[in-house]
């Protein structure tokens, strides 16, 4: 649960980058379901939204 929490808190964290909100909302997406299907705490994109 605590890698949940971790992940989750940096996929926030990483919101505060500098681009227009509808591409910031869909990196989130994306890169939030590339963690769920892998099953992997990171998407491979670091430093975007979602990751």
């Amino acid at each position: 649960m605590a890698r949940m929490r971790g992940s989750l808190r940096g996929a926030f964290t990483n919101m505060h980058v500098p681009m227009p909100l509808r591409r910031k909302l869909f990196l989130m997406a994306r890169n939030s379901w590339i963690k769920v299907r892998t099953g992997s705490s990171c998407c491979g994109h670091p430093g975007e939204p979602g990751c």
